[in-house]
């Protein structure tokens, strides 16, 4: 597993623009994505172009992004030098089947659809057409997301920073084989909804012992902001980080003893487990 900071071949990429963009299905995370490579300045308003399958969600996109838009995937393609699939993985067949004989070997097809493996879509749209899959988070809205990429069979080092480029805005990115990419799913993009239930639960703590509810949810948050800040920032196990909080005949050890008798860490490790097992039979669905 390579952290994106790892990986080489930035240098011949970075030397040049993204060139046109087509994203396909803009929903939220499509919008995260435009917004993120404009204000970066990866690229400019008119090198973007996005479609949907109302015209309501498209005269709302070019409202608050100032874009070209379209109904048409087969026109939207022409041109790109990048295609991002930000469709539901059970649309994924249809859209697919709009582009084929349209997207060329000369092109990139970025997918950000949970459990569509490299090679559907590859088998979908011709010989030779370079595929990174991704998984980003919902936190990207705020540029504050985990995504997890790989590259399929067709796409090489070049194909990967490209990518790499186009989420960097919205936070962190990791380079993973496919065959994590499940469980990177299970992890990280089903994880925000974890933690808020986790946060939820501290904050309605926080009110049993009579702190003002809103008082609560900001202790709350802000508590798990910092700790997840030092897990990255220091690089030290999690284990450690409990440690220096927990001293001796303190309140924190009576604390986590009750999480251990709710069985709060077996939960969470089956809560992963669950998602990920779902997240591959998702395009089956």
């Amino acid at each position: 597993m390579l952290d994106y900071a790892d990986f080489g071949g930035g240098r011949h990429v970075k030397q040049k623009g993204l060139g046109r963009i087509a994203v396909l299905g803009a929903g939220k995370i499509g919008e995260s994505l435009i917004g993120g490579l404009i204000d970066s300045g990866l690229v400019t308003r008119d090198q973007v172009v996005a479609t949907a399958k109302h015209p309501e969600r498209l005269e709302a996109l070019q409202a608050r992004l100032r874009i070209e838009t379209t109904l048409d995937n087969a026109e939207a393609v022409r041109g790109a030098s990048v295609v991002i699939l930000a469709v539901k993985p059970q649309a994924m067949e249809e859209v697919l089947r709009s582009i084929r004989g349209r997207v060329t070997r000369r092109q990139l097809v970025l997918s950000v659809a949970a459990s569509v493996d490299t090679m559907f879509i590859e088998k979908r749209l011709g010989p030779k057409v370079p595929v990174v899959r991704s998984m980003p988070n919902t936190p990207c809205l705020v540029r504050q997301g985990m995504t997890a990429l790989c590259r399929g069979r067709f796409a090489d080092s070049h194909h990967l920073d490209v990518a790499r480029r186009i989420f960097e805005p919205l936070g962190r990115c990791l380079i993973l084989d496919e065959r994590h990419m499940d469980a990177a799913t299970g992890l990280s993009a089903s994880g925000p909804a974890y933690i808020y239930v986790v946060i939820e639960s501290l904050a309605e703590g926080g009110v049993k012992v009579g702190l003002p509810r809103d008082v609560a949810t900001i202790l709350a948050a802000q508590m798990v902001l910092g700790a997840s800040t030092m897990v990255l920032q220091t690089g030290e196990h999690p284990a450690k980080l409990k440690d220096i909080v927990t001293t001796p005949d303190g309140c924190t050890i009576d604390g986590l003893l009750e999480l251990e008798e709710g069985g709060l860490r077996v939960t969470l490790i089956k809560a992963v487990v669950r998602a990920t097992r779902r997240a591959a039979e998702l395009i089956h669905s």
